[in-house]
């Protein structure tokens, strides 16, 4: 395999021009392919190993898109986060890393390689399997509603600076913000505290069944990759949980928001009130961290 260097390309009928590359591990995988890591290994027909994958997708030398799968993958790490910090990396792992390569794209692509025809799928005297496809996600559903999460997630402080407070009161007129009550009285107001929290809409049932099962998650764990854990500053976490028609994302020291299938385009805030925070604390002892 080659880089984009052209004559390297051209040297050998098997390189490949490496546009992008992704991780696919059980605390980082492009979420738009599922919503846990298993589902997103299934998604492109890979095992999903402990240590997970890395996906280099290019262009062959007659234009065809590929997509490379390989364990090595520190190797991708280290390319990646080169990248975006406007440093060139030579992506060219080892033969023997190559788990299997795969016809077409599963993530869209946006740029192409110079000097080879314009991107195709290879076709089926090449590939032995349909090509990967994006999901589409020109319409709203599970595909849209994760990468509405993932952009919450990247734009955290954007996105809280939208909210006030304010917004979130209980039905009896007192503030979500205030100071947990004992345990004894949290079960009696269990019902309560779910509508509160639910950005002060006392019959929003989707929001309160998101964070049942959400709380399910502690006792009886989710597939590898539902819960997801990442660098905030201080010393507070970005939490994200998917379930299914829904996701979460949340910063352990503040509020979260939902996002559900069957709201097209909707962000729904959850406001802080007594169970949040303890919801938020468990899941992140729970939830898969990047090493």
């Amino acid at each position: 395999m080659a880089g984009t260097d052209e004559d390297a390309v051209a040297a050998e009928d098997d390189a490949l021009y490496v546009l992008t590359a992704a991780l696919l591990t059980p605390a980082k995988f492009p979420s738009v392919l599922g919503d846990d890591y298993p589902a997103a290994c299934a998604s492109l027909g890979l095992a999903p190993l402990a240590d997970g994958y890395g996906l280099i997708l290019g262009q062959d030398g007659d234009g065809a898109r590929w997509t490379v799968a390989i364990d090595d993958v520190s190797l991708v790490a280290v390319a990646i986060a080169s990248w975006d910090c406007g440093m060139e990396y030579d992506l060219s792992p080892d033969e023997r890393t190559v788990v299997a390569a795969l016809p077409g794209w599963p993530l869209d692509v946006a740029v192409a390689a110079p000097n080879v025809p314009a991107p195709h799928d290879p076709g089926p005297d090449i590939a032995d399997r349909p090509p990967l496809m994006p999901p589409d996600t020109s319409i709203w559903g599970p595909a849209q509603r994760r990468l509405g999460a993932d952009e919450i997630a990247r734009q955290w402080a954007m996105w809280r600076e939208q909210i006030n407070d304010a917004d979130f009161t209980s039905p009896n007129g007192s503030s979500t913000a205030a100071t947990d009550t004992d345990e004894a009285e949290q079960d009696d107001k269990s019902e309560e505290s779910e509508k509160s929290e639910a950005g002060a809409k006392p019959g929003n049932s989707n929001i309160r069944r998101v964070l049942a099962e959400a709380r399910a998650y502690v006792d009886t764990p989710p597939p590898l990759g539902r819960v997801r854990s990442s660098f905030a500053s201080g010393d507070a976490r970005i939490l994200r949980a998917d379930g299914p028609g829904w996701s979460l994302v949340a910063r352990t020291d503040d509020i979260a928001f939902v996002l559900l299938d069957e709201e097209p385009g909707e962000v729904m805030p959850v406001g802080r009130g007594p169970e949040l925070p303890g919801l938020l604390e468990a899941l992140d002892k729970m939830a898969v961290r990047p090493t």
